[in-house]
């Protein structure tokens, strides 16, 4: 019970959008680094139809440890998921080599954000590009000069984390708030069902 109010009280006002990504292990690890940082929610955009025939059932019912922690979203339209986004978070930042990109060490990753990834082929659309706040890359010094998308975003979402510790984001104040005491509950339910199942 404890551990479950301290990962409640450790969750944090960010996410990650995953941009037609084909591999499901890719997502499932990006689940499981969401869970690390403290990340509660996570958005998969399939907007190509031949994915969302072949991956959107097999995604949501990947077997993933984790899956059951956090909230997960299923978008097929750019528009309908950035409005839901925008709603949550102030800015939307996406992995994109621009003119106008910035260096991942130089962004302000404390903010309520949401971090854009695209898909391991061609990267984020100009569609969904259209919503981005802003651009950045990830140094790299090596020949290659990509990464595999989940390694970008755990990358991206460590620096984050460091970022949040130094502000004192996951500090754990005395009592939960009311949002962290319902998501407490929750877990709670979520725990308690698998004895009750068995």
């Amino acid at each position: 019970m404890a551990k479950l109010a301290t990962v409640a009280a450790k969750r944090q006002h960010m996410t990650v959008i995953l941009e037609n990504v084909h591999d499901r292990h890719n997502i499932g690890a990006v689940m499981r680094t969401c869970d690390a940082v403290g990340i509660q929610e996570l958005h998969v955009l399939y907007t190509e139809k031949h994915l969302q025939e072949r991956h959107l059932e097999d995604v949501k019912s990947t077997s993933t440890g984790v899956r059951k922690w956090l909230d997960i979203y299923f978008h097929t339209d750019v528009e309908a998921c950035m409005k839901v986004v925008n709603s949550k978070y102030d800015l939307i930042l996406g992995t994109h080599l621009s003119t106008e990109s910035k260096d991942l060490y130089d962004l302000d990753l404390t903010q309520r954000v949401a971090l854009l990834f695209g898909n391991e082929h061609q990267g984020i659309s100009e569609a969904a590009l259209a919503y981005c706040d802003g651009n950045f890359t990830i140094p790299q010094f090596g020949m290659v000069g990509s990464l595999n998308i989940s390694v970008a975003c755990a990358v991206t979402l460590y620096e984050a984390a460091r970022q949040r510790k130094e502000a004192g984001n996951y500090a754990v104040g005395e009592e939960l708030t009311a949002v962290q005491k319902q998501l407490y509950e929750r877990y709670i339910k979520i725990h308690t069902s698998r004895y009750t199942e068995r």
